[in-house]
C-alpha cells in the first residue's frame, strides 16, 4: 500500500463523481471530495487542499452544470468551470501530476451536421459552454500533464437528470412532450466512469506526457424524443410521447441543435471498447431496478 499512488476525485456527490468513487482503483489510494470538502469557488482552499493531499492524479468531475442558471450566475459558473480547473492544473504541475478533466459538447455551436472531432472549431453559445471552454484553455496554458474529456448528455441512476425526470413524469402524466430537433448522444455516467478507469489503466501515469483533448461517452446519436421513447420501451411504461420543437420550450441558455461527438480518436489511442447509448441505457435501468446488481 505504501507504493500506491494517490488519486483525488472531485465532485464526488455528482453523477460522474459518484460513479468514479464507486469503482475499485487498484494501485491507488483514493480520496473523494465533494463541495463540503473542497469549495471550487475558493482558490486559496483549492491550493491548500491539493498541496495537503499531494495527489498523483486528479479526476476533476466537479462542475457548475446548471446551464440556464449560469446565464444569471456567470461569476459562479466561471469560478467553478474556468478558474478552478486552471488552479488545479497549476498545483498539479508542481509535482508533475496528471489531471483528467471533464468538459462538454456545449463548447461547440451545434451548427454541424456531422459528429464533432476534437480538432473542430469551438464556438459556444451559452455562458455554460463558454465557461467550460475557458476551463479547457486554462488547463492547456498550464504546465500540467492533462487529459481533457468532452462528453455529452450525462445521466445516471441518481441525482437530477433527464432520465429520472422522464421516469417520474411518466408516472404522473398520461402524455409527455419532448424536444425532437436536438441531436446528441446520451452518456451513462457509469459507463463514462468505467471508460475513464480503463483509459488510465492503459498508461503509466508517472511518465505519460501526451496531453490532449478527447471525446468520450457512449456511441451513436439520437434526439431527446427518441431517447425518451427508448426509456419508456425499456421500462415498459405506457405513456404517450409527443415530439415538439425546441421553440416550444424557450430557455435562458441556447442548446446546441447538433452535438454528437466523434469518439474514434480515443477508441484508437487507448484501444477502448465503447458501448452504445442504448447499451448504457439498459445498464442504467437495470441498476435502478436492482441497485445491488453488478
Amino acid at each position: 500500500m505504501a507504493n500506491n499512488k494517490t488519486l483525488l476525485i472531485t465532485g464526488c456527490n455528482g453523477q460522474v463523481g459518484r460513479s468514479l468513487s464507486a469503482l475499485d482503483w487498484p494501485g491507488y489510494n483514493v480520496v473523494s471530495v465533494g463541495r463540503d470538502e473542497l469549495d471550487l469557488v475558493d482558490v486559496d482552499q483549492i491550493k491548500d487542499r491539493l498541496r495537503s493531499i499531494r495527489p498523483d492524479v486528479v479526476i476533476n468531475a466537479a462542475a457548475y452544470t446548471a446551464v440556464d442558471l449560469a446565464e444569471n450566475e456567470q461569476h459562479k459558473a466561471y469560478a467553478i468551470n474556468a478558474v478552478a480547473p486552471g488552479v488545479i492544473a497549476q498545483i498539479l504541475a508542481e509535482k508533475n501530476g496528471l489531471l483528467v478533466h471533464y468538459s462538454t459538447d456545449y463548447v461547440f455551436s451545434g451548427e454541424s451536421s456531422s459528429p464533432y472531432r476534437e480538432s473542430d472549431e469551438t464556438n459556444p453559445n451559452s455562458v455554460y459552454g463558454c465557461s467550460k471552454l475557458l476551463g479547457e484553455q486554462n488547463i492547456q496554458k498550464s504546465d500540467c500533464r492533462h487529459l481533457i474529456l468532452r462528453t455529452s448528455w450525462v445521466y445516471s441512476e441518481f441525482g437530477k437528470n433527464f432520465l429520472l425526470t422522464m421516469l417520474r413524469l411518466a408516472n404522473q402524466r398520461p402524455e409527455l412532450r419532448v424536444v425532437n430537433d436536438q441531436i446528441g448522444c446520451p452518456t451513462y455516467a457509469g459507463d463514462l466512469a468505467q471508460l475513464t478507469k480503463d483509459m488510465l489503466q492503459k498508461i503509466d501515469v508517472n511518465v505519460f506526457d501526451q496531453s490532449a483533448i478527447y471525446h468520450l461517452g457512449n456511441t451513436g446519436s439520437t434526439t431527446w424524443y427518441d431517447f425518451t421513447c427508448a426509456i419508456m420501451d425499456c421500462s415498459k411504461l405506457d405513456v404517450n410521447i409527443v415530439p415538439v420543437k425546441t421553440t416550444e420550450f424557450p430557455t435562458p441558455a441556447k442548446r446546441p441543435a447538433y452535438s454528437v461527438l466523434d469518439k474514434s480518436k480515443i477508441e484508437a489511442d487507448f484501444s477502448l471498447a465503447i458501448p452504445t447509448w442504448k447499451d448504457g441505457l439498459e445498464r442504467c435501468l437495470q441498476r435502478i431496478t436492482n441497485p445491488n446488481a453488478e
